[in-house]
């Protein structure tokens, strides 16, 4: 059976709803991710207590919604609701859900907004039983396979392209889970890793490029799978590997079996794993992403050198690469921002003056390390540029005497479609800008990006090994209707095909 946490919200709906999330959007200047995922298998240990410590260590992948789903072998129950993990979930709700294995999930939205009906998991009826269903990533086919099960009459109670997933799986009712899965996937294009609950298996799909990471943990009694290693180390267990591309782990009784039912073309990565998303304190492709954006800090203080006294990061993400900066270019690192750790993502009017002080709020200048100082302030990316234009001023207005910014990754130039919130091309600074044009626009004395090819040698990986997509352009997989791919696409739909 299904539940919730009985916490009710009022929700927006159609046209102002959509409204409403596109006026957020513009208060942000960060790449967005989709969602963190959490699954354990460990009879004789508090699963939904281990999975609410894994999620809470994903938390930075997804704050709109959490939710958890356990599994007791005869039934499961499904908590989930807007918010923080820690807002969702408490002491009595986590007893209250008794089961030997469970999976979890936190979102941001990438394909429909952000509303109660779309948090996951997503939790459907099978003709084997019931199973439920968490996902990280972004279809390109999720307009195409909705219309599809719509001509079969399947009913929809959501926006998100996770139920599509969903009922194309329970469509093969005749089958066990594992081949309805292997016949469901053969039909997904696009950005998916998956964790499926049923009653008695846990079961990992990672698609066929493997945009999205997943992993594979040891815990005592059980297993665990999760988005990123840091989540298995918060829960006391040890990182076993990585879950390959095209690769279907299914974890039960009988301990773990893989199969292999999507054939691997070209792996592709999201290199914003690398610069932004992931934790520092991750592995992924066996390299720990501190050394990697340590490196990247290096190798661009190398290809551009800056005259400066102090070396600012952008907290908190900026701080490796600032700290590869400083050290390789002899410049002290100092802090110039402080950052409010309680201030979540909370919606802000898209006025001007309300974003000053949205961003006052969050960070506030060490007016001691920056007065008559040459500053530079290191970042990882910059996608609008609202934001990094209101903390440059932030620092002039504490009494800097230069800034000068380095980025740690290239302009990202082109949108993404493989569950990044950002699909739109126009949304972009770097978009038909040159640097000179955005060294203006954010009001600072020199501006310079890490270069490509800097960015692919501090991986320490061949170029292969990435989606680039928002950079170069090159698409690892073809996208149909481009122009129609957008975050609402099935929100406009709604009423059409169900919901």
């Amino acid at each position: 059976m299904g539940r919730h946490s009985g916490i009710h919200h009022a929700h927006l709906s159609g046209p102002d709803l959509v409204a409403a999330e596109q006026a957020f959007s513009t208060c942000r200047d960060k790449p967005r991710e989709s969602c963190g995922l959490f699954g354990v298998y460990a009879p004789d240990r508090r699963v939904a207590e281990l999975t609410y410590f894994g999620l809470y260590a994903l938390q930075h992948r997804g704050q709109e919604s959490a939710g958890i789903a356990v599994s007791n072998s005869s039934e499961i129950m499904v908590v989930k609701d807007m918010g923080l993990v820690s807002q969702v979930f408490n002491e009595n709700i986590l007893l209250s859900l008794q089961g030997d294995l469970a999976i979890g999930h936190v979102r941001y939205s990438t394909t429909g907004s952000s509303l109660w009906q779309n948090a996951q998991p997503v939790l459907k009826k099978f003709a084997q039983g019931s199973f439920a269903i968490a996902h990280n990533g972004n279809l390109v086919n999720a307009r195409q396979l909705k219309e599809e099960l719509s001509r079969d009459h399947i009913p929809f109670v959501t926006s998100s392209d996770t139920e599509i997933i969903a009922c194309l799986i329970a469509t093969y009712s005749d089958q066990t889970m594992e081949s309805s899965l292997n016949h469901a996937i053969a039909r997904l294009a696009g950005a998916y890793s998956l964790l499926i609950l049923t009653e008695d298996k846990l079961i990992g799909i990672r698609d066929a490029n493997g945009f999205r990471p997943l992993c594979l943990g040891e815990v005592e009694n059980g297993y665990v799978l999760a988005s990123e290693s840091c989540a298995i180390d918060v829960v006391g267990g040890r990182l076993v590997r990585e879950i390959e591309p095209g690769e279907m782990i299914v974890i039960d009784k009988d301990g773990v079996r893989s199969q292999m039912p999507l054939s691997v073309q070209r792996k592709a990565l999201c290199i914003f794993e690398f610069i932004y998303f992931a934790r520092p304190d991750s592995i992924i492709y066996d390299r720990s992403l501190y050394s990697i954006r340590h490196r990247m800090g290096t190798i661009l203080a190398q290809e551009s050198p800056a005259e400066g006294d102090v070396v600012v990061p952008i907290p908190e993400s900026g701080f490796p690469a600032a700290i590869g900066y400083a050290q390789a270019s002899g410049i002290p690192f100092g802090l110039g921002l402080i950052k409010n750790k309680y201030i979540g993502r909370t919606f802000i009017q898209p006025s001007h003056a309300a974003r000053k002080i949205g961003i006052a709020l969050k960070l506030n200048p060490l007016r001691d390390s920056l007065k008559d100082k040459r500053v530079v302030v290191v970042d990882d990316s910059i996608v609008r540029g609202n934001t990094s234009q209101s903390i440059i001023q932030l620092l002039h207005e504490a009494g800097a005497r230069e800034v000068h910014m380095r980025v740690s990754s290239p302009p990202i130039r082109y949108p993404c479609f493989f569950g990044i919130d950002m699909a739109e091309r126009e949304e972009f600074i770097a978009n038909n800008r040159s640097v000179e044009d955005i060294r203006k626009f954010l009001g600072v004395d020199t501006l310079s990006y890490l270069s490509y090819e800097g960015l692919i040698r501090s991986t320490g990986l061949s170029r292969e090994h990435f989606c680039l997509a928002c950079l170069d352009e090159d698409y690892p997989i073809e996208i149909p209707d481009r122009d129609e791919l957008d975050k609402y696409l099935l929100e406009r739909d709604w009423g059409k095909t169900g919901g």
